[in-house]
């Protein structure tokens, strides 16, 4: 299963949980996370195509700062959650 596919799916279940009043918050995270798969996709579309080591090198560092960036946003969601 693809990064995409596995954080798309973790961030659906996630999603899916919480009380009524977070909709709102809920809804930027989806947009959030939505963005951010596209990003992901890309930059691994990319990888794969790359030409050279040097593109291919560059296309990983953004796949791995993407997915980091989808972490660091269901963190502050998860916490936010918590107030």
């Amino acid at each position: 299963m693809s990064q995409l596919r596995e954080s798309a799916i973790a961030a659906d279940s996630v999603l899916q949980t919480g009380p009524k009043e977070a909709e709102p918050l809920r809804v930027l995270f989806h947009r959030l996370n939505n963005q951010l798969g596209i990003i992901l996709a890309c930059a691994e579309l990319l990888e794969l195509k790359a030409a050279d080591d040097v593109s291919r090198s560059r296309a990983s560092e953004v796949v791995a700062k993407v997915l980091d960036a989808m972490g660091t946003a269901k963190e502050i969601r998860h916490k936010s959650e918590l107030l």
